[in-house]
C-alpha cells in the first residue's frame, strides 16, 4: 500500500521528469531508496541525443549491480514517474530489486501519447508483471498521474 513516505519519493520523481523536460528530454524520473529511506541514486530520461536506452530505471538497474550487495538490492525501492517500460523492468528484474512504485502506468502514457497523435512506439507499453515475477509493483497514483500527463503534454506541445 502506498503511504505518505512513497509519496515524497513519486514527487521527487516527478520533480526530476521536469528536470528532464526542461533539457529537452522526455519527462521522466525515478530514484532508488534504500531500506532505510536513504535515496541511493536519482536520473531522468537522457534520451535527447538519440540513444533510446538512456532511461533512468535502466541507470538504477546498472548503478544498483555496481554499488550494491545482493542483500541490498532485494530491499531497496525504485520511484518512478512513469511506469517501467519491458526493457527498463527486464533489467529491474535481473538486477533483483525489490518493489517498485510509480506514479502513472503504461497504458496511461499509450493513452495520452494517442490523444496528442503522437506515433506509436516501436517497443510495446507492458505492465512490469508482464516482464518480471517475483516484484512488489504498485501503482499508479492518480492525483500524481495527472501532474505527470501534464509533462509529458508539455513535451509534445515543445516538439
Amino acid at each position: 500500500m502506498i503511504n505518505e513516505q512513497d509519496l515524497k519519493y513519486l514527487r521527487r520523481c516527478i520533480t526530476l521528469a521536469e528536470t528532464a523536460l526542461q533539457t529537452n528530454d522526455e519527462p521522466f524520473g525515478s530514484i532508488l531508496v534504500a531500506a532505510d529511506g536513504e535515496i541511493l541514486f536519482e536520473d531522468f530520461n537522457h534520451v535527447s541525443g538519440g540513444d533510446h536506452t538512456q532511461h533512468p530505471e535502466f541507470a538504477i538497474a546498472r548503478w544498483a549491480a555496481n554499488h550494491l550487495s545482493e542483500d541490498e538490492r532485494a530491499t531497496a525501492t525504485v520511484y518512478t514517474s512513469g511506469e517501467h517500460c519491458p526493457m527498463c523492468a527486464a533489467a529491474h528484474g535481473w538486477v533483483g530489486l525489490n518493489r517498485i512504485v510509480y506514479a502513472s502506468s503504461s497504458a496511461q502514457l499509450s493513452q495520452w501519447l494517442q490523444e496528442l497523435d503522437v506515433p506509436p512506439s516501436k517497443v510495446r507499453h507492458l505492465r512490469i508483471q508482464d516482464v518480471i515475477t517475483d516484484t512488489e509493483v504498485e501503482g499508479p497514483v492518480e492525483d500524481l498521474a495527472e501532474e505527470v500527463r501534464q509533462l509529458h503534454y508539455r513535451f509534445h506541445q515543445q516538439q
